[in-house]
């Protein structure tokens, strides 16, 4: 085991069929597991007759997934960083039907990011997360946990907290709750043309919960300038505070307290002045 990689098991059997149960993944379909680590997920899902395409970046634990399954016609390992790697086996084998993993918690926010910000939705997905994480992923405005990774999650997915796993589910034993998270596509997802553009602006918004949007996007206006067009912090401002004027948007308004629905409208309109 490696410390950096946050590797916590499941060892559990009840509630790897729990999340199993929640992935509803029907036999023939395509899944992706996101860190298998010893396998323990992984035999189950194969066992339930789906192809499974596992994401490990442990080499040791590559190896003993070689060994326990590779002889299954179902099974296939790309070893790497999940972030790194996704979009090439995107590009070779086509979507998955769903995606699933016990996320490191410390990566957990980056590789949820990197499948919303690149178009990838599958119908369902289930992921194991610190129960912090969870909260942000479903949190709406005006609450403590609403963040820009709120607002990213949000605006592509409907996603529940489906239950809690206790510490005492791992080994080893980790020293926070953990949560099961169902995500699946909204009917009609936010900024979905330009994504990646959208939770760059929406991330600068966030940056100090203390200062308003403008604030905010002015401070950020050397790296987002270019995004729409503008070369300065102060050009970008005098954009947004016409944006919001026409939108009918205070212009003290922070980020934390407009929906991923304002927050596209206020994008729109700054890529469109």
């Amino acid at each position: 085991m490696s410390k950096r990689f946050g590797q916590n098991f499941l060892v559990s059997r009840r509630s790897r069929e729990r999340i199993l149960e929640e992935l509803k993944a029907e036999p023939g379909m395509r899944v992706w597991e996101i860190g298998p680590g010893i396998g323990s997920m992984t035999a189950l899902a194969l066992d339930s007759g789906i192809g499974l395409t596992a994401f490990e970046i442990d080499h040791g634990f590559s190896r003993l997934l070689i060994r326990h399954f590779g002889s299954r016609s179902s099974f296939k390992l790309v070893e790497g960083d999940f972030i790194q790697t996704w979009k090439a086996e995107l590009e070779a084998s086509g979507p998955p039907d769903r995606i699933f993993g016990n996320l490191p918690y410390s990566a957990a926010n980056a590789i949820v990011a990197s499948l919303i910000e690149g178009g990838l939705v599958p119908p369902r997905m289930i992921f194991t997360v610190q129960k912090e994480a969870g909260l942000r992923m479903i949190a709406v405005p005006g609450t403590k946990d609403y963040s820009a990774f709120s607002v990213l999650c949000t605006s592509a997915c409907k996603s529940k907290l489906a239950f809690d796993l206790s510490s005492s589910s791992f080994w080893p034993v980790p020293r926070v709750t953990s949560t099961v998270v169902r995500m699946e596509p909204r009917r009609e997802p936010v900024a979905s043309g330009d994504r990646a553009g959208f939770s760059a602006f929406v991330r600068a918004g966030f940056s100090s919960r203390r200062k308003t949007l403008r604030n905010n996007v002015r401070a950020a206006g050397p790296a987002l300038g270019p995004l729409f067009g503008r070369g300065d912090g102060a050009s970008l401002d005098d954009a947004l505070g016409e944006a919001l004027e026409r939108l009918g948007i205070r212009p003290d308004v922070r980020a934390e307290a407009l929906k991923p629905e304002d927050l596209a409208r206020v994008y729109g309109a700054l890529r469109q002045s």
